[in-house]
């Protein structure tokens, strides 16, 4: 009796998307805590605080997310 194909755990991988997903997602995780860490220091030197410091890490945080997963995205996307 011929067994179906694909019987022995052969299943599918994530697909091109689903790797650049992953990608993005780790790559702004990364560029967050850079942010905050660089976003921090720079403001805390530049004499911020309270609701300005808050603000500030934030964006920079936010831009340091974006960024750096956009990139981690993109060369995932190119090595599929």
């Amino acid at each position: 009796m011929p067994l179906p194909s694909g019987a022995f755990g052969q299943a599918q991988g994530p697909s091109c998307f689903d790797k650049m997903k992953t990608g993005f997602t780790i790559g702004f995780c990364v560029g967050m805590a850079s942010g905050a860490l660089f976003g921090g220091f720079s403001a805390l030197r530049y004499g911020l605080r309270g609701r300005e410091l808050i603000n500030n890490v934030g964006k920079v945080m936010l831009q340091g997310g974006g960024t750096f997963g956009t990139f981690m995205a993109i060369g995932t996307g190119i090595r599929c």
